[in-house]
């Protein structure tokens, strides 16, 4: 007599399909997904987890609006510096020299615009342009002569520092115009009725909302087509819930104090901007090869000198867009600005999943590893904690960050 073995032993669900019906399935494939994507969902976690840590121990004051503001216009420029060094760090190389390109940028605004007269978005572009010839000449270097980036841009900070104290002469030198100021301190101004809270930033942050959810479906759905393993159907809901919900309440928050600050409409333009060439452009994804593998990456066709080149060239334009910011906020460009601001860009990177042989990260990761960091400093502010353990614990997370990473690539090798 034949036995159905079928029949007893019943295959398998797949994730996120039927399996997840029973609640003890469900919360196991959640616990699996989230193990198994780690790398992704940990700093945001930790983003979470620090927020609320300082909310209690400052009583609510982290989350007061007028501090979230604050918190989104002191950390606005090291948010823009860490996109351009995620892609330098994906493709395999560093650049150390940011801190005083942004400092020589924020010198040469000043100079133009009160020295000389020159009307501030001439000045804007110009400084723009000077961004991407700084990048462009130790791109070139790099690319092309092989030097490695390491000793070129550590030239290129010592040179920009060194141009800085030209320009200024050793002095602070400003007020910038009020066109300008806005770029680093203006808020998007007040539309629609009347309401107590402001309407032009709730638009916003709803508009960002739906999009963000879209985007989300439609990267899913693309890695389904791929066939490329997704997140169980629980954790994905279960993430867009939380960034929907985080969203709202920095919408909020925003809107019932002075509204959006126009630099984060600056910065939010960038993400989705980068954000999408790193995901389907083609050039994004040479960014990834050349810094993954590189000899395959040749043997593919990828130019990797012109990829390193453009790399580069960019991340001059943020730095000088970085510098434009820092000045307009300040109101004035001085030979100290930009100190460690490299140091903040790469430890925002790597804490935000970029790898230390390159090939990996996101732009979101690079913004979340700036919050992580700008959190921890206006926590650490508002409990009045000295700037010598800030520091200690700056390096400690960085230090922990790393580490994870080391043993993320151990584990998966394994």
């Amino acid at each position: 007599m034949s036995t159905d073995v079928t029949a007893r032993t019943p295959a398998p669900a797949p994730p996120g399909k039927s399996g997840d019906a029973a609640p003890g399935g469900l919360l196991r494939l959640m616990l699996d997904g989230l193990r198994n994507n780690m790398r992704q969902y940990g700093m945001l976690i930790a983003l979470g987890l620090i927020v609320v840590l300082f909310s209690v121990w400052t009583d609510g004051d982290l989350l007061l609006p007028r501090n979230v503001s604050n918190l989104v216009l002191q950390n606005s420029h090291i948010l823009i510096l860490a996109i351009g060094m995620m892609l330098v760090i994906i493709a395999g190389h560093i650049d150390l020299s940011v801190g005083s390109l942004t400092a020589f940028t924020g010198a040469f605004a000043a100079v133009l615009t009160v020295q000389h007269g020159v009307a501030w978005p001439v000045a804007l572009v110009l400084c723009l342009l000077v961004g991407a010839v700084a990048g462009a000449v130790q791109g070139f270097m790099i690319a092309y002569f092989g030097i490695p980036s390491f000793i070129v841009t550590l030239a290129g900070m010592l040179i920009f520092r060194g141009l800085t104290e030209i320009f200024l002469e050793g002095q602070t030198l400003g007020p910038f115009p009020g066109g300008l100021q806005k770029m680093g301190n203006g808020f998007l101004p007040e539309a629609g009725p009347h309401t107590n809270y402001h309407n032009l930033t709730l638009l916003l942050g709803i508009v960002l909302i739906v999009f963000t959810v879209l985007q989300e479906f439609r990267d899913r759905r693309r890695q389904q087509e791929f066939s490329l393993e997704v997140p169980p159907r629980g954790l994905f809901l279960l993430k867009l819930v939380a960034i929907s919900a985080a969203i709202l309440v920095v919408t909020m928050l925003l809107a019932s104090y002075k509204g959006a600050p126009i630099v984060l409409i600056v910065l939010g333009a960038l993400v989705v901007g980068y954000g999408y060439v790193m995901r389907n452009a083609v050039f994004g994804r040479h960014i990834y090869a050349i810094g993954g593998n590189l000899p395959a990456a040749k043997l593919s066709g990828v130019k990797d000198k012109k990829v390193t080149f453009y790399v580069f060239l960019n991340m001059g334009v943020l730095a000088a867009l970085a510098g434009l910011v820092v000045a307009a906020r300040l109101n004035a460009a001085s030979p100290k600005a930009g100190l460690n601001f490299e140091l903040e860009a790469i430890a925002s990177s790597f804490i935000g999943g970029a790898s230390m042989s390159g090939g990996v990260g996101t732009v979101l990761g690079a913004i979340i590893g700036g919050l992580v960091l700008g959190v921890l400093n206006n926590g650490m502010n508002l409990l009045s904690v000295g700037t010598d353990w800030q520091q200690v614990i700056k390096g400690l997370a960085l230090l922990v960050a790393v580490g994870f990473d080391v043993w993320n690539k151990r584990k998966s090798g394994s």
